[in-house]
């Protein structure tokens, strides 16, 4: 009912109140039958606590009731009332963005491009970011790739709000082999190449799993080598028959998903797959990456897929320039966004 009057136009926001049954209730609605964009907002006794399973990958804005919503009282009341005004306001902005969106005709101007980034990628994506945008009628959305990150990239996607992709950073993959932090689950990769969309990979960041504090990693990997990214992030070095893992993994998905196999390319820069990768850096490890490196292109072999091998680093300014002007190729797009 509530996706018909979406669809309808007849409704321009979303609010819920209640405890943990009403917030699983209220917010699985808004995760499944409401884009991202569409305002939702949702007080909730639970809010103050791990609000990732309710949010999920999607916008939803919550607020902590600060008091059970069981009768009223003078905090309830104003927590309620503050609510009421912000989802007000969010419907009113939500109608106004409608409204010009379809006056300047935006939807059609610029072509809507998803990248995945990492701290260890960012060089990357920054380069790339600012070439496509200052060269092409190009809006690039950038996903860190932290688990949520690729599942709100994949959900876009399936959505239909989104173009192409450079998925330049696919450590999400690492964390889901290794149980990590930051996996985005079995489905990652799946949405662009079922979807058929010019959609370049990468394997920025698959050189490490993320766990964290140093006392949180696994028991069975203390002897492994890792690195400290900061006192919540610690990162644990991908051995090479993980990396041979990671790349089957990405082999599978794409032999079995890519609709358009002629729109998807992956690129393998063998100079270092993150910023710690290089030569003489942390997590230097040529044998690991070989394994990486050999497992997709001999996997993808024969697949009408194209696999590029590239020498220099991921970070390396002239590799993500062909990178980002290989895609816009795919798109078929000349300067300034023309066909």
């Amino acid at each position: 009912m509530r996706k018909k009057l979406f669809e309808d136009g007849r409704i321009h926001g979303i609010i819920s109140a209640g405890g943990s049954g009403g917030t699983a209730l209220a917010s699985a609605v808004m995760r499944e039958a409401l884009p991202i964009g569409f305002p939702k907002l949702i007080v909730s006794t639970v809010a103050s606590g791990d609000t990732g399973p309710i949010v999920g990958e999607t916008d939803i804005t919550m607020m902590y009731s600060v008091v059970d919503i069981a009768g009223l009282n003078s905090v309830l009341r104003n927590v309620l009332a503050n609510a009421a005004g912000a989802i007000v306001g969010m419907a009113r902005a939500y109608q106004a963005y409608l409204k010009n969106f379809s006056e300047e005709g935006a939807a059609e101007k610029k072509r809507r491009v998803g990248v995945t980034m990492f701290g260890v990628t960012t060089p990357c994506v920054d380069v790339i970011r600012k070439h496509l945008e200052r060269v092409y009628d190009i809006e690039v959305y950038v996903f860190h790739a932290t688990g949520h990150g690729g599942r709100a990239m994949e959900r876009l996607i399936n959505e239909g709000q989104l173009d192409a992709i450079l998925d330049i950073t696919t450590t999400e993959i690492c964390d889901f082999l290794l149980d990590g932090n930051m996996s985005a689950g079995p489905n990652r990769l799946e949405a662009a190449a079922s979807a058929g969309i010019p959609n370049i990979l990468s394997v920025g960041a698959c050189d490490m799993a993320n766990y964290g504090a140093r006392n949180t990693v696994p028991e069975r990997f203390k002897d492994r080598r890792l690195y400290e990214h900061n006192p919540m992030v610690t990162l644990m070095r991908t051995n090479k028959d993980e990396c041979a893992k990671i790349g089957e993994f990405m082999v599978e998905k794409l032999r079995r998903y890519a609709e358009r196999k002629e729109m998807v390319q992956v690129w393998l820069p063998t100079g270092g797959v993150s910023m710690i990768a290089t030569p003489g850096g942390p997590f230097e490890d040529r044998e690991a990456d070989r394994a990486l490196f050999e497992m997709i292109e001999e996997g993808l072999k024969d697949s009408a897929i194209r696999v590029v091998r590239d020498e220099r680093a991921i970070n390396d300014e002239g590799f993500a320039r062909d990178i980002a002007e290989e895609l816009v190729r795919l798109m078929d797009l000349k300067k300034g966004g023309g066909r």
